[in-house]
């Protein structure tokens, strides 16, 4: 399945609309927020479609994976939105994350805790909350509301520390970067590890840069701490190789196509994560070139020159020492990449 999907939930009293843009999305929130409501409306709908108030308006099939048959029930269930339930238990098991990897579902889940097994994007955790819009009708309107999305830019973050999420050609780019300019800068090894890193060296200004797309599981505890740690800074493109295709070093339409509308390209059977698409990707456009990419090795021509500094005029008010003159064309600019900073 791929492309945006949207979701009418309803019945006199309630309704819920939303629009699913990925493969996974979270909601979260505390208790008395719609949470299960939600769910239960969708399940009694499957349930009995003719005999219960709820009306479901979705242009794909819905379905409630819940209990210790779930995997027998997935089984049965292909190009559908699957909802999930808290509670239960499986959704955090290696095996359910490898289960679902295989088939060609969105997934929504409700959830109040991180599923670190899972790549799910910060940008598709959503909250809900009851909304104004149907005035004094007596209809309660939910609408879901990004919990982590873009803040707005202020001041130029101006690190002694960059972390990279992995050692691959992410870390070893940005590596070259900050030994040129004498920063400091060090793989990571996993998304897992950045918390207890910046936890450990609260005295120094920190820049974290890692994979948007699949740091959902981490986005929480993360910002909390950078948010009680004033010196630290957390950049998520979608992935190192959106960055590159973002720069426009390849001066490729389609390419500026798929980055307006990824959704509409990214199958999800194929690619459980979006940082996979962009990867291959990246691989496809740039064969037998000069620019030829490998994730474990970087192309040295994507080390100095124009290239260089096209990636790095795409990292918004962020200086990691380079020339100045780039810098200076950054000042005033609007943010359009998905960062943290404090």
């Amino acid at each position: 399945m791929k492309g945006k999907h949207k979701i009418v939930v309803s019945t006199k009293r309630l309704k819920y609309e939303f629009e699913l843009h990925r493969n996974l999305t979270i909601i979260r929130g505390d208790s008395a927020t719609g949470k299960t409501t939600l769910v239960d409306m969708i399940r009694d709908h499957i349930n009995n479609p003719s005999g219960t108030p709820v009306e479901l308006v979705c242009d794909k099939t819905c379905y409630v994976l819940e209990g210790n048959l779930w995997k027998a029930q997935l089984s049965e269930i292909s190009d559908g939105i699957v909802f999930i339930d808290e509670g239960n238990e499986f959704i955090k098991t290696e095996e359910f994350a490898g289960t679902i990897q295989k088939t060609d579902n969105y997934y929504v889940i409700v959830t109040r805790e991180s599923l670190p097994a899972l790549p799910y994007s910060a940008e598709e955790i959503y909250g809900i909350r009851t909304s104004g819009k149907y005035g004094t009708l007596k209809q309660s309107y939910h609408e879901f509301y990004r919990i982590y999305g873009t803040d707005t830019c202020t001041n130029p973050v101006k690190p002694e520390m960059v972390l990279t999420e992995d050692s691959n050609s992410g870390y070893q780019f940005f590596s070259h970067i900050c030994q040129a300019n004498g920063l400091k800068c060090e793989s990571m090894n996993g998304k897992s590890n950045v918390f207890h890193y910046i936890n450990e060296h609260k005295d120094q200004k920190i820049l974290v840069i890692a994979d948007g797309a699949a740091f959902g599981s981490e986005i929480d505890r993360v910002l909390k701490l950078i948010r009680e740690n004033e010196t630290a800074a957390l950049y998520l493109p979608e992935s190192f190789e959106w960055l590159i295709l973002k720069s426009g070093v390849l001066k490729n339409n389609q390419i500026d196509q798929i980055l307006d509308e990824p959704a509409e390209y990214i199958e999800s059977r194929e690619y459980f994560s979006w940082e996979r698409f962009f990867t291959s990707v990246l691989i496809e456009n740039t064969r037998d070139s000069y620019l030829a990419y490998a994730k474990k090795k970087l192309n040295e021509a994507y080390l100095g020159g124009t290239v260089e500094d096209a990636i790095l005029r795409q990292m918004e008010k962020i200086e990691l020492g380079w020339k100045k003159e780039l810098t200076d064309i950054l000042h005033g600019e609007d943010c359009e990449i998905n960062h943290f900073h404090i």
